[in-house]
């Protein structure tokens, strides 16, 4: 019974991944971003590569839909609305590409558009508006199958369009619960297997949801202008950590 539990994974393996969901949901929760990346990097250290992305999109499902249900009344249903087709129409393409691409490019360049959004001018309208936002939801779904977690260029889109720090992280956890959705359906669709590994999830998951309740907690202690400025410290580690990957340091 336990080796179906656990999977070939330690019990030690175990207990920390399932602790990692907790923590790195509880610093999502409270500062907007960054507990995705620091999951996936935790994962990689110890999971074999082809589990690593389609296991941590679940795990982050579970973390971003319950963040989501738990701010429900502050999400912008109008960006997500218009996110959406863009999600879907960014799943379908890579659906058709999913192969093994060359990820430093990538990592450079998600970092560049990360840093632009952080400290570069804010957007015209026009980006911002219906066009940018289904572009937006297009290429960061395409991606986020290569390279995992996109949630740091999701949040630094939205950051441009909220100020109001409960708006922005309750409408990024809904965009990104959508996004996960479709990375778990292409995975399901080329055939990878999940079942074997629910267990774990169902434990990261329900971590993860208690992670982010705290997490929310202390996000209501943070005035906007400081959670703001928390967020775009977040993204610019978050940017400077693909640089450091993307250059192979």
């Amino acid at each position: 019974m336990a080796e179906v539990f656990l999977n070939g994974l330690s019990p030690i393996i175990f207990i920390l991944l399932v602790v990692t969901a907790g923590l790195t949901s509880l610093f999502t929760a409270s500062f907007g971003a960054g507990g995705g990346v620091m999951l996936l990097g935790v994962m990689a250290q110890i999971l074999p590569p082809q589990l690593i992305i389609p296991l941590h999109g679940v795990v982050q499902l579970g973390s971003n839909a319950g963040r989501s249900a738990m701010s429900w009344r502050h999400i912008d249903w109008l960006l997500i609305g218009t996110f959406l087709p863009g999600a879907i129409l960014g799943a379908l393409i890579g659906q058709f590409v999913l192969v093994a691409l060359e990820p430093s490019a990538m990592y450079l360049s998600i970092a560049g558009f990360i840093l632009f959004l952080c400290w570069g001018p804010k957007l015209p309208k026009l980006v911002l508006g219906k066009f940018g936002t289904v572009l937006a939801g297009g290429i960061t779904t395409f991606l986020t199958l290569f390279v995992g977690a996109t949630g740091p260029l999701v949040a630094a889109f939205i950051k441009q369009v909220f100020v109001d720090r409960f708006r922005t992280v309750a409408t990024f956890a809904t965009a990104m619960s959508l996004q996960h959705v479709l990375k778990i359906a292409v995975f399901e669709q080329v055939g990878f297997p999940i079942t074997p590994w629910l267990p774990l999830l169902l434990c990261m998951v329900i971590s993860g949801a208690i992670g982010t309740w705290i997490g929310l907690k202390v996000l209501r202690k943070v005035s906007d202008h400081h959670f703001n400025r928390i967020f775009n410290i977040i993204l610019t580690l978050l940017a400077v950590r693909l640089i450091w990957q993307g250059w192979g340091f």
